[in-house]
């Protein structure tokens, strides 16, 4: 059995280990039955999540299996990790419908027939639980001091203004819970999760050490962010999401194709299946050679969501625009200075100066309308900066309706 282990340390998928050795061991040596949670917050999964996904579908190439915990129980508390108020609580009615979607695209990726991986919903066992039996046997072994030690509870509790509330502080039980009913009732030894989560998957393996008498591991990945300090997963339109209808195959593959240079290599080593040789290869080109490696990443990328088709059709439409061609010679365009895209040149404002639009009001009229992309992807906001990384081929292109394009090209 190949050591996915070292797959995933090698292409940069591991973070903080609680016991280090012993869970590469485990890995060699067994068939290892692991979970990852997601939150139908959304009918969709975003590029976000598409960190774990990866992980998961590593781990069952190599043998193992994957648990999908879909929480529609731990949604209904709301998880504080990364969050400076309370989330929105959602109701029952929309976490149905978002579970629906979620499983629909969570089936694409990974294989499910004959207990290969495993998709399960916290709501099956956590709407049953007994509030105080529940309490006297599971809340008794954690510490509220050391809770509130933890990252997710210390950055809400030093916010008087935000605070934490009661419910939110169950939110740690509960997963914890979690990857004990996991390990009883499938024999689950490891939870993955991103690095906010750290402490309460932590507690689920501590949980099950003091109640079980059994060993548990836990394990995080990092948290993905652009090297510019941008948010992975976000553009110009908002989200990224791995549905068609929210972000188009050509919207998806723009997206890769416009992340820093400074990027390229660890994101082909984590969002593609292409050999570390030839991630190391890629992730080295400089200059112009880094725009090919740009496409490589975007159309793997691409191709693993949506399908090879929409990747070729999506490369093809932007060759067709950036290539150089009789096209891009055939734009008209306006010159600007780096020293603008430095400081963040205003969407509305260069509209008004390269004459798409005539005024600043229409300008915002033909935002809100949705009209505007910017390098293929939709502008949904007012207040948008074009910046020295929109560059693409040495130029931005601003497109208003379907065919009236315009060329921003520094001087």
């Amino acid at each position: 059995m190949e050591n996915v282990f070292l797959t995933l340390k090698e292409r940069g998928f591991l973070k903080q280990l609680s016991h280090h050795e012993e869970i590469e061991r485990l890995f060699a040596t067994e068939k290892v039955t692991c979970y990852i949670g997601f939150d139908p917050t959304a009918a969709s999964l975003q590029l976000g999540h598409l960190f774990q996904l990866m992980t998961l579908i590593h781990l069952q190439r190599a043998g193992h299996r994957p648990i999908i915990l879909v929480g529609g129980g731990t949604v209904m508390a709301g998880d504080p990790s990364g969050k400076t108020e309370m989330r929105s609580l959602i109701s029952v009615e929309e976490i149905e419908a978002n579970k629906a979607g979620m499983k629909e695209q969570l089936s694409r990726f990974l294989d499910f027939s004959e207990g290969k991986a495993l998709m399960v919903d916290n709501a099956d066992w956590l709407l049953k639980l007994n509030y105080v039996s529940f309490l006297r046997e599971i809340g008794s072994h954690f510490s509220v001091n050391r809770m509130l030690q933890a990252e997710c509870y210390k950055a809400r509790m030093d916010r008087p203004d935000a605070g934490l509330s009661f419910i939110e502080l169950n939110y740690m039980i509960m997963q914890s819970y979690d990857f004990l009913h996991l390990f009883r009732t499938y024999g689950c030894k490891v939870q993955i999760g991103g690095d906010d989560q750290w402490s309460n998957i932590l507690s689920g393996a501590d949980l099950i050490r003091r109640v079980d008498r059994a060993e548990a591991f836990a394990m995080t990945t990092p948290l993905v962010t652009m090297s510019d300090g941008s948010k992975m997963g976000k553009s110009v339109a908002g989200a990224v999401w791995l549905d068609p209808e929210r972000t188009s195959p050509y919207e998806f593959y723009q997206y890769w194709r416009n992340i820093p240079d400074a990027d390229v290599r660890d994101f082909l080593g984590i969002f593609t299946f292409l050999p570390i040789e030839e991630v190391d290869r890629l992730g080295k080109a400089s200059g112009s050679d880094i725009n090919e490696s740009k496409k490589v990443l975007a159309f793997e990328v691409t191709k693993m969501i949506h399908g090879e088709k929409a990747a070729s059709e999506a490369a093809a439409a932007a060759a067709a625009l950036f290539g150089g061609g009789g096209d891009d010679s055939a734009m008209p365009s306006t010159l600007i200075s780096e020293e603008q895209l430095s400081a963040g040149l205003p969407i509305i404002d260069i509209l008004v100066q390269c004459g798409l639009c005539a005024s600043k009001s229409e300008a915002r009229r033909l935002i809100q309308q949705g009209g505007l992309t910017v390098n293929g992807t939709r502008v949904e906001t007012f207040e948008l900066l074009l910046q020295k990384q929109d560059l693409q081929e040495d130029k931005i292109v601003l497109r208003k309706g379907k065919k009236e394009f315009h060329a921003l090209r520094v001087e």
